[in-house]
């Protein structure tokens, strides 16, 4: 239903999250299965690509269940979200993506944000220029921790010319009674009447920086 009312409302590419649950990034057979008919229905309502990542539990790219799901993605574009910050072996693992055919790679830099990441990231985009499947510097898209504060840096730091941020902010929730005695969400989650919403300020303002310096 996003998806539907997502692509009616914007014109660029709209790339779908394929991640059944959070934490880690080892599945289970049942979740592979819910990943490929998410992949499917994302296709049959207008995805422009995808974006997945699956690690083997010694920390390596799952390549068998990443060349199924990618099979499953065909003919769309596939990113290979932020797993990869969690793999033992980066330079390692960036082979292994080139090799299977993804076409952007999701990462902090494996540290806390894009900007303590910032010299893995430079590191990795140096390494994937000579590839002959990868010749731009929008493979390594850097994400993690982005805001107008660092965007510049960042950008300048790691020769990107995309970026992924959520550029969102707080909105109280209109709703009048308030059961001080329920919570929905776990024990460390947001506040119950406090909605995440992208914020048209921040986007105009970090679209602005990105554009004075690409």
């Amino acid at each position: 239903g996003l998806l539907q009312v997502v692509k009616q409302c914007v014109r660029v590419p709209v790339f779908v999250m394929i991640r059944p649950r959070g934490g880690d990034f080892l599945y289970s057979d049942r979740e592979v299965e819910v990943m490929k008919a998410d992949i499917r229905l994302a296709k049959l309502h207008g995805a422009d690509g995808l974006v997945f990542g699956a690690l083997t539990e010694d920390g390596r790219i799952d390549t068998e269940l990443c060349t199924a799901l990618l099979a499953v993605c065909r003919p769309l574009p596939v990113t290979f979200h932020r797993a990869f910050d969690m793999v033992h072996d980066p330079l390692v693992a960036l082979e292994t993506l080139i090799s299977l055919g993804f076409e952007r790679v999701l990462t902090s830099g494996c540290d806390s944000s894009a900007l303590e990441g910032l010299s893995l990231i430079k590191r990795l985009a140096e390494q994937v220029m000579p590839s002959a499947l990868c010749v731009t510097s929008g493979f390594f898209p850097p994400g993690g921790g982005i805001t107008e504060r660092n965007l510049q840096r960042i950008l300048e730091g790691s020769t990107a010319s995309e970026f992924h941020c959520s550029a969102r902010s707080a909105r109280d929730s209109g709703m009048k009674f308030r059961n001080p005695n329920v919570a929905m969400g776990a024990s460390f989650s947001a506040p119950e009447y406090s909605i995440k919403v992208a914020d048209v300020a921040k986007v105009r303002t970090l679209n602005a920086i990105a554009k004075n310096i690409l």
